[in-house]
């Protein structure tokens, strides 16, 4: 992570004046009438594109045959899917190259030290030409494009939350409903209603669950509960959701200058888990680094796990052999149940050669006519209302109730994934911090706050 910031910065020197070029471009377009924009696309143009999710790739193949059949027949739009880390990595190197595709799939962990490094397109004057309303996204996702100068990069694709993965094989075997976790409690003192849940389902190798005497807890076969992964500085889908609700959050607000990674309501929350790995209820880290996290969970390792709402296409679909339903998350001592709320869009990059064509290809995805097509593959929930409703009917119609993940932006008991210029340098201070203490290595109390001081000094620099 590091290198890429690094990286980023060296690109942010080297291409300044080009990036300004293309700005002025891109801004001398929008500025064109509506008879100007148009004769810019008289000629055939072809649109790169990037998406790291092969699960959705189908569906956005399928967008682009009918944005060109239907929307602009001289833009042919190229789709090029690549694994997480091979798409940051080569995007990274393609900014290097100024041979970025035109238009990528942006995550707000990313995007900031993007818009510092200048090689993302403002989209502000696209947007107001056209007309396009920022309104018709579910509250909040459009204003996560927008940087601390009013300038917006991108439009929502979709969004994202957490809710708990339950086995339910496992869940009857130890007498435990599913509504059991949906009215569950959670605390960092004992665990609450939940950790008593987790220990039931916990399970040594001799048959002895975790809240039964003669409980082996140094050689379990099956855990109450999983990690997805490693902690990182963030945890979207292992502690977020715990720390929230217990008081924390990481920024006051997106692109703050300051953050409470020192707050007692995330020491406390991480040296729960800690605990309750060194107790044999939940996976250790080093199994979770090794063998993944949800793959443990598939073969039978663990009965429960928290996960993002992209992954029910993986938990639910017909390939995998664990019947699986959603749960709520657990409500914390703030008296709520909290997930973290994440959104991606589309960026269109200053290498891009005909930022017109590029404009109403991320305008296209970004209207209910492409994301009523994803929303019917049933992968992720779109950015626009009715097409994430769509979403929930297709999941429905294949037996899978969703309701667990979307009842967060229905009831507003989200909290926004932190947006800051510089998550690299924060996860490189922090992460290490979180895997020591999950290994036992040091308390929560002694190693949190010297790294929080650090990140702070980040920040305010």
């Amino acid at each position: 992570m590091e290198e890429i910031s690094n990286m980023l910065r060296e690109i942010k020197k080297l291409r300044l004046l080009a990036v300004l070029a293309a700005m002025a471009l891109a801004a001398a377009a929008c500025g064109s009438d509506g008879d100007d924009a148009a004769a810019s696309l008289d000629e055939p143009v072809t649109i790169d594109y990037w998406l790291w999710d092969g699960n959705q790739q189908p569906f956005y193949e399928t967008c682009a045959a009918d944005f060109t059949a239907n929307v602009q027949p001289n833009v042919t739009v190229n789709i090029e899917q690549f694994g997480w880390g091979d798409y940051w990595t080569g995007l990274t190197a393609a900014f290097a190259s100024d041979s970025a595709p035109d238009v990528f799939t942006d995550h707000l962990a990313r995007y900031p030290e993007f818009v510092e490094s200048g090689v993302l397109v403002s989209l502000n004057d696209f947007v107001e030409r056209d007309g396009v309303d920022v309104n018709q996204y579910f509250p909040g996702l459009a204003e996560l494009w927008t940087s601390p100068d009013g300038d917006r990069f991108g439009l929502p694709k979709d969004f994202d939350t957490i809710a708990m993965v339950l086995n339910t094989d496992m869940l009857a075997d130890a007498g435990i409903s599913v509504d059991d976790f949906n009215n569950a409690t959670w605390n960092p003192q004992d665990g609450g209603t939940w950790g008593e849940l987790i220990q039931r389902l916990t399970i040594d190798a001799n048959g002895v669950r975790g809240n039964e005497d003669g409980f082996d807890s140094s050689n379990v076969a099956v855990y109450g509960f999983g990690l997805e992964g490693n902690f990182g500085a963030f945890g979207q889908t292992t502690f977020s959701a715990f720390a929230a609700s217990n008081g924390y959050q990481a920024t006051d607000e997106p692109w703050a200058d300051s953050a409470n990674f020192g707050d007692e309501a995330l020491i406390e929350t991480i040296q729960w888990f800690a605990d309750w790995i060194a107790a044999g209820y939940i996976t250790p880290i080093e199994d979770v680094e090794s063998l993944g996290g949800t793959t443990i969970f598939q073969n039978g390792g663990a009965a429960t796990q928290t996960n993002g709402s992209w992954m029910i296409s993986t938990l639910s679909g017909d390939a995998t052999e664990v019947p699986v339903e959603y749960g709520a998350l657990p409500v914390g001592p703030i008296g709520e149940r909290r997930s973290m709320f994440n959104g991606l869009a589309d960026s269109i990059t200053t290498s891009a050669e005909n930022p017109e064509a590029a404009w109403e290809w991320v305008k296209y995805m970004a209207s209910p006519a492409c994301q009523e097509v994803v929303g019917g593959g049933a992968v992720v929930f779109p950015a626009i209302p009715s097409a994430a409703d769509i979403a929930e009917a297709a999941h429905a119609s294949n037996g899978v109730d969703v309701s667990a993940f979307k009842v967060h932006v229905d009831e507003g008991t989200t909290f926004l994934f932190p947006i800051t210029d510089s998550a690299s340098r924060i996860e490189d201070a922090m992460g290490p911090v979180m895997q020591q203490i999950l290994r036992n290595e040091g308390t929560a109390a002694d190693l949190i706050p010297p790294a929080a001081e650090e990140i702070n000094s980040i920040l305010g620099s």
